[in-house]
């Protein structure tokens, strides 16, 4: 492992849930990256805590979907994978559209505006380009249509996906291009819940699914064209 981060010990939180956060971060900024192996000892002794807190984060992110458990290898971060996107969008799709109808129907006005203000710090992150800002302002957005819902057990449902929805997202957000169309789409959805436009909110919805979809998966294929090159590019030793 080369990448460095650290542990924030600051923060008013148990040490379990410290360590899972700055290894779960570590992952989605890229700073543990995809097939790289977690070794507890070597981790333990970056962070500066015993191993079994490492033991239980890892458990925790592959529930995630973050890490995966390889048999006689140990831990290593799981690659992204098109067959898990499309799963995750497929469920995603379809429980945006069920939120965005009840968001219509109960998002009270205090709630449109604090999701227009979030929608101004979206912008100003997209201003100023970084990434992970971008991302967080993004889930905050969703996150207040969620609740707007009034349905405890879809919002939970929801952030449930969300959180394996979030690795994508980021990778979505790298490209830098599509964060003006992101901004549009938001706008749409907006307009949409302001005007308690049920049909026009779900297929403005869709739409921000469906090309985020595209966008990643051209994304892995070009990734993946890329390391097809380069391994095809290396002589056999002989």
């Amino acid at each position: 492992m080369t990448n460095q981060f650290e542990v924030n010990m600051d923060e008013y939180m148990p040490l379990r849930d410290v360590v899972f956060k700055t290894l779960r971060q570590a992952i989605l900024k890229g700073e543990l990256e995809p097939g790289e192996r977690l070794m507890e000892v070597q981790l333990a002794e970056r962070l500066g805590v015993s191993r079994t807190p490492i033991r239980e984060a890892i458990r925790k992110l592959e529930l995630e979907g973050l890490v995966l458990m390889i048999p006689r290898k140990g831990a290593e971060v799981a690659k992204i994978s098109e067959h898990n996107l499309r799963d995750v969008l497929e469920v995603r799709r379809s429980l945006e559209e069920l939120a965005i109808d009840l968001a219509c129907q109960r998002m009270t006005p205090e709630e449109l505006e604090s999701l227009k203000e979030t929608e101004d710090l979206f912008a100003r992150a997209i201003k100023e380009g970084d990434a992970m800002k971008i991302a967080q302002t993004d889930e905050r957005y969703h996150e207040i249509i969620y609740n707007s819902t009034k349905n405890q057990k879809l919002v939970q449902v929801l952030n449930n996906l969300r959180e394996q929805m979030y690795r994508y997202r980021l990778e979505y957000i790298k490209d830098a291009d599509k964060r003006q169309i992101l901004l549009i789409e938001h706008g749409q959805i907006i307009k949409a819940l302001e005007l308690r436009h049920v049909q026009e909110a779900k297929i403005a919805v869709r739409e921000h699914i469906d090309n985020q979809e595209i966008t990643i998966l051209k994304n892995l294929h070009e990734q993946e064209n890329d390391a097809q090159k380069k391994n095809s590019g290396r002589r056999p030793r002989g």
